[in-house]
């Protein structure tokens, strides 16, 4: 060694050594994507859907949620959010409101409603509509509960200058106590674009449980006399939080792609493993995605892999120990394990048993990462 060269201490002769001593663990195969049951539970859901019973497009307001939520969509440009921005956990952004579920709920009583007479003596007619909510979960908390409302087109473009006056209240045997009582009354200046109304602490309390099903009459009145509005279509968008599938620090997800497949041997790193919702008979449920990349942990820990290297996650000592006495010390103790060390989130979109729109916002069900622990 030239004299004017620092001397290596132990400590930086001793790791090359024992990264080139440390045994490699026998091969291992890629694992199996996961079932239907196994995805069932991950998602939270108790059985699988039967499917949309009727062919109805998905309301824009639920691709505008998907979109803005899934970092697939998010690389591919269709995503409104700045680069490098981070989404809050459990909260809508779009919506202002926390939660991670969303459901676009339809009205039940459109087709038993009789045809709507012409108006005797000024009166209009009055409608009442009908949300099923049974597949609300009793842990969920409503955070919105947005009704809304569309009119015909013809007599949207022939509103009264004076404008019209939307009142709700309940209505039929699912009424409650007080059957009749008035929810609300909310001012409505022209019927061109959908009518909205906040129900959350009007139809029930914020920190209530969200009920079984929803029974409303409506009614729209003009402050002038003018002709009577046609209800062509009203729907509920209901946002909650599921405790369970919340966490309280955001991961966006890294841009590194896992390797292509499980390799024989090799260090610790994510492997590419794609689940397929075709594959598992989902596709007749599930809106979007077609599919995700779960991904998995394989590879061995020796120290080099402990000790991991730049742009990596963070060595734990624990590992770089375990590593060590293993070298020197094979009976002491195994290896590492080489386990998720950052994931990421999914959005899924499907339609429910109910014929309910919902995307659910999952965390953790993405391997981007990986370490040995």
């Amino acid at each position: 060694i030239p004299q004017d060269s620092p001397m290596p201490t132990g400590h930086h002769l001793f790791l090359p050594l024992l990264a080139l001593l440390l045994p490699w663990p026998s091969p291992a195969r890629a694992p199996v994507p996961p079932g239907p049951a196994a995805l069932l539970q991950a998602l939270g859901l108790r059985d699988t859907p039967r499917g949309a019973p009727t062919l109805r497009p998905v309301p824009p307001v639920m691709w505008r949620l998907f979109r803005h939520r899934d970092p697939q969509e998010a690389r591919s440009g269709l995503r409104r959010t700045p680069p490098g921005a981070t989404l809050q956990p459990c909260h809508v952004e779009e919506l202002g409101v926390a939660g991670n579920i969303v459901r676009h709920i339809p009205d039940r009583g459109a087709a038993a409603r009789p045809p709507e007479p012409a108006s005797a003596a000024g009166q209009c007619p009055e409608w009442t509509v009908v949300f099923d909510l049974s597949a609300v979960e009793p842990a969920e908390r409503p955070s919105r509960a947005r009704l809304e409302l569309r009119f015909a087109a013809a007599v949207a473009a022939a509103a009264p200058a004076s404008g019209w006056e939307l009142s709700v209240a309940r209505a039929g045997e699912a009424a409650g106590p007080d059957p009749g009582a008035v929810l609300l009354r909310q001012a409505v200046p022209a019927l061109e674009s959908p009518v909205r109304a906040e129900l959350l602490g009007a139809a029930w309390a914020p920190n209530a449980s969200v009920p079984r099903s929803l029974r409303l009459a409506l009614a729209l009145r003009a402050r002038s006399p003018a002709a009577c509005a046609r209800l062509a279509e009203a729907s509920l968008l209901l946002v909650t939080l599921d405790p369970s599938l919340c966490h309280p620090l955001a991961r966006p997800r890294r841009e590194a792609e896992p390797v292509a497949d499980g390799g024989l041997g090799g260090v610790c790193r994510a492997r590419r493993l794609y689940v397929s919702f075709r594959e598992v008979g989902w596709h007749r449920w599930v809106i979007a995605p077609r599919g995700f990349l779960a991904n998995y942990c394989q590879g061995q820990c020796a120290l080099s892999a402990a000790l991991s290297g730049p742009g990596g996650p963070p060595a734990l000592n624990h590992a770089v120990l375990r590593a060590l006495m293993h070298a020197t010390t094979p009976a002491a103790g195994g290896l590492p394990c080489c386990v998720p060390a950052r994931l990421s989130p999914i959005s899924l979109l499907f339609f429910d048993n109910s014929d309910n729109v919902v995307l659910r916002h999952y965390e953790d069900m993405v391997v981007d990462e990986c370490g040995c622990r």
